[in-house]
């Protein structure tokens, strides 16, 4: 499975959002179709390893997401039900998921990890200190997003809570793309000067 292409634009065939399209793929995939499996996957590749790359920074770890979301088309695009929902929302529900999984694996891990090596190790610190430092991160962080303006707040708070993409931003909103990554770009600044983080 190819890399999918992160420079350009989308496919303009996704572009005009045929649904119908995309679902009437989804049926012929689930019949065997390796045709319609790759059609499918020229028309939305682009748009899950987006996704991936918005959840887990990575590229390497978004393009091994991008690829397992593929092979879960591919095993139950036979579970894709039309009456739910549009075929792109489906797609990017297993992305998001799939990508919150590896978020939630690694830090499986790391805390696994931080957990042999506090045990290991006589306790040099002081606990109440620590938790007072991380309640007061906590407020500092919720401080500074009180300094952003409403527009700057709601664009970052789906983009990066929610895990939608600028287009996804813009219509939820209503303002045009370029509009909205300004927003989200100078929201995260004033954050960053906020917080003092250089």
């Amino acid at each position: 499975m190819d890399t999918p292409n992160v420079g350009g634009s989308e496919a303009p065939e996704l572009l005009a959002g045929s649904n119908a399209q995309l679902a009437s793929l989804l049926g012929q995939i689930a019949g065997g179709d390796q045709a319609a499996f790759k059609e499918f996957y020229q028309l939305t590749a682009r748009r899950v390893f987006g996704m991936a790359k918005r959840v887990l920074i990575d590229a390497g770890l978004s393009e091994d997401t991008t690829q397992e979301v593929f092979i879960q088309v591919w095993q139950r695009a036979s579970t894709f039900d039309p009456a739910a929902g549009s075929p792109l929302a489906w797609l990017m529900t297993i992305t998001h998921r799939r990508a919150i999984d590896r978020v939630r694996s690694a830090q499986s891990a790391t805390d696994r990890e931080a957990r042999y090596g506090a045990a290991s190790q006589d306790p040099d610190h002081d606990s109440v200190e620590e938790e007072a430092g991380t309640k007061l991160e906590a407020e500092a962080v919720t401080r500074c997003l009180g300094t952003l303006t409403p527009t700057q707040l709601e664009s970052v708070r789906l983009a990066y809570y929610g895990g939608l993409t600028y287009r996804e931003v813009a219509e939820r909103l209503g303002a045009a793309i370029p509009t909205i990554k300004s927003r989200i770009r100078d929201g995260l600044l004033r954050l960053k000067a906020c917080m003092g983080v250089d």
